[in-house]
């Protein structure tokens, strides 16, 4: 029996909106959970509020942590350039566990390959300290990347680690950004999904553009076939409504959130 997935609102979806809003809207407009980004943690410190601050104030909206974002870089990083990734994304995990949240993601490097097995090692690392705080990291290809832009890719990426506590996140724009086809998720065994993220791509993308993401069924992706598939191979976790896009920014987020919890709900 397929069950309905758990539904999130990404906080880069409201964007110029406080992040005191963003989760009084989610709640109100009836999202299940919140994604949270290192943004939002780095625009509290810069406004004078430490971190234990913003997670008290999540904790208190009621609303259950989908995921924590970490900072990208880390599979080839080196020196103290790398020392201080590992810290931050130890720091990550640390905000994910203290709110109730098994699971952060992070991107993969946006420039060429590099090192493959140094960026293997890197992933068993980064694992070993998701597993001390009782989480797991979804890794994210993007279509936009130099070379980790395609599913298949990163996919062999994390079979050859192999760890744990890694697996994919798997985004419904960056699919159709890549080009991959609904049957490509045939492929992936079920304890690989990490992490579940969504919008949909414009039916004439610019090129290069990140921040052109729309409610499900207004572009190109089909959702039906994605969501279906996703859900038959019995993932239980969330599923992220990420949709970064000035257009919608410039609106009324209440209205921005609603609608795109009801076009969600209308693909699933």
């Amino acid at each position: 029996m397929i069950t309905m997935p758990r539904l999130a609102l990404h906080t880069w979806t409201l964007d110029t909106t406080p992040l005191t809003d963003v989760l009084r809207i989610a709640r109100t407009v009836g999202w299940d959970a919140i994604e949270l980004r290192r943004i939002d943690f780095a625009r509290a410190a810069s406004a004078g509020r430490a971190a234990e601050v913003v997670l008290d104030e999540v904790k208190q909206s009621g609303l259950p942590v989908a995921c924590v974002g970490v900072e990208l870089g880390w599979m080839g990083a080196t020196g103290d350039e790398r020392r201080r990734l590992l810290a931050v994304f130890e720091e990550s995990c640390r905000w994910a566990r203290s709110l109730g949240c098994q699971t952060v993601m992070s991107p993969v490097d946006k420039g060429p390959a590099g090192d493959v097995e140094r960026a293997i090692a890197s992933l068993r690392e980064v694992g070993d300290i998701a597993r001390r705080h009782g989480a797991r990291l979804a890794l994210e290809f993007n279509a936009l990347c130099e070379h980790w832009n395609t599913l298949p890719r990163v996919r062999d990426l994390v079979r050859r680690a192999a760890h744990p506590g890694v697996g994919l996140l798997v985004d419904a724009y960056h699919l159709g950004k890549s080009g991959a086809k609904p049957e490509d998720i045939d492929a992936l065994e079920t304890p690989e999904i990490a992490y579940v993220q969504y919008s949909d791509v414009p039916r004439d993308p610019k090129p290069g553009a990140n921040t052109d993401r729309l409610p499900p069924g207004q572009g190109t992706v089909p959702f039906r076939e994605i969501f279906g598939r996703i859900l038959k191979k019995g993932y239980g976790g969330y599923m992220s409504y990420e949709a970064p896009n000035p257009a919608a920014w410039a609106r009324d987020p209440v209205i921005v959130a609603r609608e795109a919890l009801d076009a969600t709900r209308a693909q699933l």
